[in-house]
């Protein structure tokens, strides 16, 4: 996938089925920038960071009040992550190959470099450092504490990242078909085979395994800290995976099977759940155990209850990109790509809409 098709692809895939039928606004909608692409919550702070991929900037939601700022950014700001123990945060300029980080504090900026067509970005808390996947480039930035930088080669077309902290590991999802694994102490890297177009993977540092989602083979491979593979069928287009690590369940959004994917980590058994048209990313409240899905096709946002696998559905705004939970206030925020909102959904009202569900 070519880097400048990076928002291409992402709205194609609702663009199959978003407009059919007449959209309607659901829970609290806040007025973002142009293009919400990305979105992360500081629970520490209370804050949420949505980077505008339309015009370079990221809103600042306060979560208690609901006030917004924007902050400046480099060009089509494409993902966003935070450190909540320096309380940094970090946005991924993919037009202008750059990181703009932000002093939560403060609202200061600093800007540095990075590889071709950065996409996508991780954090290590407990090292400091942040690993960006550049997706033209080939290869991983490592940003310090000190916003320092370093290249490392990667595979072809790195699209995901995502880390394990407790065994300071790095895991890249790769187009081509690898999963690259950089060792955050030496930066050596090691290359594991996965399925057709890995797009998405998630870490569970418990059990110290990682999940990929396998675009274009309708699976996920699992790598274990070994580095050994064994794959789990899915649906149709598997886009997004998110991981309760409290119930040792996987989530896997299937994109063109209009359903998400449970699987037990005990036991590798799966199960399908409905939910709208088009999933495409997914929240874990581990807290609550609520699961929150995007819904591209459908305007809106599913939420799946943890222990029953019922499924409450919220609308959204226009084409609902990305979400974001905050566990201690459970409130969960989404980025409407079309509509430059961001939803908010009070997930006690959730809690008590699948409660009563449950025992009709």
């Amino acid at each position: 996938m070519p880097a400048k098709t990076l928002s291409q692809f992402v709205i194609a895939i609702g663009l199959m089925a978003c407009f059919i039928g007449r959209h309607t606004r659901g829970a609290d909608a806040i007025s973002a920038g142009s293009e919400p692409f990305a979105v992360a919550v500081n629970p520490a702070t209370d804050k949420v960071y949505v980077a505008n991929f339309g015009d370079a900037s990221v809103t600042v939601i306060d979560g208690a009040t609901g006030a917004t700022a924007e902050i400046s950014v480099g060009a089509r700001p494409a993902a966003v992550a935070l450190n909540p123990v320096s309380n940094k945060i970090y946005v991924v300029n993919s037009s202008d190959n750059t990181v703009t980080i932000i002093d939560g504090t403060t609202g200061g900026t600093a800007k540095v470099p990075a590889g071709r067509s950065p996409v996508a970005l991780a954090v290590n808390s407990t090292s400091g450092r942040i690993y960006v996947a550049n997706q033209s480039g080939n290869s991983v930035t490592v940003i310090d504490a000190a916003g320092g930088t370093a290249e490392v080669a990667a595979g072809r077309e790195p699209v995901a990242i995502a880390v394990n902290s407790l065994t300071n590991k790095i895991y890249v999802a790769c187009l081509g078909g690898t999963v690259e694994v950089i060792d955050g102490a030496s930066n050596a890297v090691t290359s594991i085979p996965a399925g057709k177009s890995p797009i998405a993977l998630a870490v569970d540092s418990g059990r110290n395994r990682v999940y990929v989602a396998n675009r274009g083979d309708n699976n996920v491979t699992m790598i274990d800290g070994q580095g050994k593979t064994r794959t789990i069928p899915v649906g149709k287009q598997p886009v997004a995976v998110a991981i309760n690590e409290a119930t040792d369940k996987v989530y896997v959004a299937n994109a063109m099977g209009n359903n998400v994917t449970v699987i037990d980590e005990a036991s590798d058994l799966t199960a399908d759940v409905s939910t709208g048209s088009t999933p495409a990313s997914l929240a874990v409240n581990a807290r609550t155990g609520q699961v929150y899905v995007t819904n591209l096709g459908s305007d809106s946002v599913s939420v799946l209850d943890n222990w029953t696998n019922t499924v409450h559905t919220y609308p959204a705004g226009i084409l609902p990109r990305a979400l974001a939970v905050n566990p201690v206030t459970n409130k969960a925020y989404v980025a409407n790509l079309k509509e430059n909102t961001v939803t908010v959904i009070d997930g006690r009202e959730v809690y008590n809409v699948i409660r009563a569900k449950t025992e009709q």
